[in-house]
């Protein structure tokens, strides 16, 4: 299982958010670079990079700064927030991204993300859905997680038969930033469902527990973020427990 290393920007610094909130922010004031270099550094070989400001406006904001960073250091650079359009993920791709997280279009404009995919290819772009539980039910939050897309998680996913995509991610958005141990049963549950896909789990990871709880559900990824920013253990120990 890869480790996904993740920065998050925010007014150009990492930062972290509390529950997908962005009235709950940490703010690391480390510049971008710096930390990119420290994962690479300590064994990364993918790092996930978050345009938070992007992802709140709804449209490209720190896509330069991310283009900057692919070309900082040799390592592989998952990224998304605010892509919006076939032109975004080719900007992304262009730069040096090596594949791009397509977030709330996944789940409203399923037949544009399709042709994308078809475009750029499976391998170049990963659908991510940030999940709120609604009355035990898992449903994709839009627009940075503060509209409810009045559908359920399954039902998105089913826009998407086999073969179409590849790589997916799923955060918990009420876990995301809490530390409070990652949502097993969801994650079981869309292992379950679509054994075809190559899944990373997001939100909650607190302890190396915790990463060997999602290894042994058969998830292919995981996001850490505060965990790591918070010294809770080291990147060197997450990627050995994940290998």
């Amino acid at each position: 299982m890869l480790i996904y290393p993740a920065i998050d920007l925010k007014d150009g610094v990492c930062v972290r958010l509390m529950h997908g909130k962005f009235d709950q922010v940490t703010r690391y004031d480390e510049q971008p670079a710096t930390r990119l270099s420290a994962f690479a550094a300590e064994g990364a070989e993918w790092i996930h990079v978050v345009d938070l400001d992007g992802a709140e406006a709804g449209e490209a904001v720190q896509h330069a700064l991310i283009g900057e960073l692919t070309k900082a250091i040799d390592v592989k650079i998952q990224s998304g927030g605010g892509v919006r359009s076939a032109n975004d993920v080719a900007k992304l791709l262009d730069s040096g991204v090596s594949r791009v997280v397509v977030g709330s279009l996944a789940v409203t404009q399923p037949n544009d993300v399709a042709a994308w995919l078809k475009g750029f290819g499976a391998e170049h772009i990963t659908l991510a859905f940030d999940v709120k539980i609604e009355d035990g039910v898992p449903v994709p939050a839009l627009k940075g997680w503060t509209q409810s897309s009045g559908v359920d998680l399954w039902t998105a996913l089913d826009r998407y038969p086999k073969g179409i995509f590849k790589h997916l991610l799923v955060t918990d958005v009420g876990r995301d930033g809490a530390m409070t141990g990652p949502n097993l049963e969801l994650l079981a549950e869309i292992r379950r469902r679509r054994p075809d896909l190559v899944l990373q789990a997001s939100g909650g990871v607190s302890s190396l527990d915790d990463i060997a709880a999602v290894k042994s559900l058969g998830c292919n990824g995981a996001i850490v973020g505060r965990a790591l920013y918070e010294n809770r253990f080291t990147l060197p120990d997450a990627i050995a427990t994940a290998a």
